[in-house]
């Protein structure tokens, strides 16, 4: 039985038309697409500036020339590629309610409108001793859904040492997106650590609804242990009508805590849900949010 591709066709080819956007402007290297804060070869001027020897001719601004007696060059807008950094959380939490297989997908989507943009895109885990990989060119966008589709859900949350190992590699700032549930103590800690490197920082705030609600079967007044899937340590509660409420009210806190850090540490937060249409995510919320153009 042949696997469901990661992204429709039809998702993308209307992918296609967009590009990632982002909140300032990034330098990076010249040859993509996307606005830059140097000055280069586009067609939208900016500004002059006095000519001098060595200056490409061609660049003269002739009318201003013949109009005021001064030699100067037209200097135009350049366009960078923007570097993408993906940063999935591949813990066991990810694992429950379909949230890994979401994070696939707006990962594949992010990096295939990066990719058919000439914009290189880099996939780190938080898997632990799993080295990035590198995707360059529309060409990269089978093999990039390729290793998203081959990450597993397996092991603890270890947020602040996948953005340290991110952080240690070279390259400009960029765009760096965090995909995860953040079901650990150091999120903010981790957050802190990619946003004080510069470039923006957007965290794809991935769950399911189990998180915010969980849903539990039979008599709901009985005393269990719930076990962590990540560590298999065991706490004891007691299941009542009002402790899940309880629990929902405090999730949904938690949720509105994360979105009010993140946006006093300079981080965008998009969230989603593990069974939302990624389509209509993508091309609805997203877009009129400015993260897709």
């Amino acid at each position: 039985m042949q696997a469901e591709p990661l992204l429709a066709p039809a998702l993308l080819a209307r992918l296609e038309r967009l590009q990632i956007g982002t909140r300032r402007r990034l330098a990076g290297g010249l040859g993509g697409e996307h606005r830059s804060p140097r000055h280069g070869e586009s067609i939208d001027y900016v500004d002059h500036r006095r000519y001098h020897v060595g200056d490409d001719y061609r660049r003269i601004d002739y009318n201003l020339y013949a109009r005021l007696d001064l030699l100067m060059i037209k200097l135009f807008e350049a366009e960078d590629d923007l570097t993408l950094r993906v940063l999935i959380d591949t813990s066991a939490s990810m694992g429950m309610g379909g949230k890994l297989q979401q994070a696939r997908r707006v990962a594949g989507a992010l990096g295939f409108v990066a990719l058919v943009r000439r914009d290189p895109i880099t996939v780190h885990a938080f898997t632990r001793g799993q080295r990035p990989r590198r995707f360059v060119g529309r060409s990269a966008t089978w093999p990039l859904f390729e290793h998203l589709s081959s990450l597993r859900a397996d092991g603890p949350t270890d947020f602040v040492a996948a953005a340290t190992d991110l952080l240690a590699r070279p390259g400009p700032p960029g765009l760096t997106v965090v995909l995860s549930d953040l079901l650990t103590p150091d999120w903010a800690d981790g957050l802190r650590r990619l946003s004080a490197r510069g470039g923006d920082v957007v965290l794809v705030h991935v769950l399911a609804v189990e998180d915010l609600r969980p849903t539990l079967y039979g008599d709901l007044d009985l005393d269990l242990d719930l076990v962590d899937v990540e560590t298999g340590r065991a706490t004891p509660v007691s299941l009542t009508t009002v402790a899940l409420a309880d629990h929902e009210r405090a999730a949904r806190a938690w949720v509105d805590e994360v979105a009010a850090r993140c946006h006093h540490s300079g981080v965008a937060v998009l969230p989603i849900m593990a069974d939302d249409d990624i389509e209509s995510v993508l091309l609805g919320r997203w877009r009129e949010a400015g993260t897709l153009r």
